[in-house]
C-alpha cells in the first residue's frame, strides 16, 4: 500500500476512487444537522444525495458506510463514524474508522481513497495525534487485510 500524507482539500481529490467523510454516529436525521468541517465541505460540493442515502440508521462508532459521490467526480463517499454522540473521538474510534474505511474500499474493488484526519476538529482530538494514529493504523493494516501494493491511501490534512 502506498500512503501519501498531504495538505489540501478533501473535495479536490478527484483522482481517487473514493473520499472518506468524517461523519458521526448521529441518531439525528441528516436534514436537521448543519454539517461542520469535512462533512460541511463535502455536503457543499457533493450535494444532499449522499447524505440522503445514509437514511435514518445511525452508523455505529468506528464503522463505515458507502454512498454515491453525488456531484463529486469520485466513484463514492465512505462515511465513517469517528466521533461519538458526545462529539468526542477516541484512539479506538479513529483506528476502527480508518481500518473499516480501508476494508470497505478494498471490498468495493477501489484502488485509491483519500481520507481526512478523522477525529480532529469536531471530535476534539489533537490533529497531529489523530494523523499519527491513522498513519500507524494504515502501516499495520496488512496484519488484518490483504492490501495490494498499488493501493493508494491519501491522508489529506486541511490547509
Amino acid at each position: 500500500m502506498q500512503v501519501q500524507d498531504i495538505f489540501g482539500d478533501i473535495t479536490e481529490q478527484h483522482d481517487v476512487d473514493a473520499i472518506v467523510n468524517a461523519w458521526n454516529r448521529n441518531v439525528i436525521p441528516w436534514w436537521l444537522l448543519i454539517p461542520q468541517g469535512v462533512s460541511g465541505a463535502i455536503k457543499r460540493r457533493a450535494g444532499y444525495r449522499p447524505f440522503m442515502e445514509l437514511g435514518y440508521r445511525p452508523i455505529q462508532l468506528g464503522q463505515a458506510r458507502l454512498t454515491s459521490a453525488g456531484k463529486l467526480p469520485n466513484k463514492a463517499i465512505i462515511h465513517v463514524a469517528g466521533i461519538n454522540l458526545l462529539w468526542t473521538a477516541s484512539e479506538e474510534s479513529i483506528r476502527a474508522s480508518t481500518l473499516n474505511a480501508l476494508r470497505l474500499a478494498l471490498g468495493e474493488g477501489f484502488r485509491s481513497i483519500a481520507m481526512p484526519v478523522i477525529g480532529a476538529g469536531s471530535g476534539r482530538f489533537d490533529q497531529e495525534s489523530a494523523a499519527e494514529l491513522i498513519l500507524d493504523t494504515l502501516r499495520g493494516a496488512s496484519k488484518h487485510l490483504s492490501v495490494p501494493q498499488t493501493f493508494v491511501v491519501r491522508l489529506v490534512r486541511f490547509g
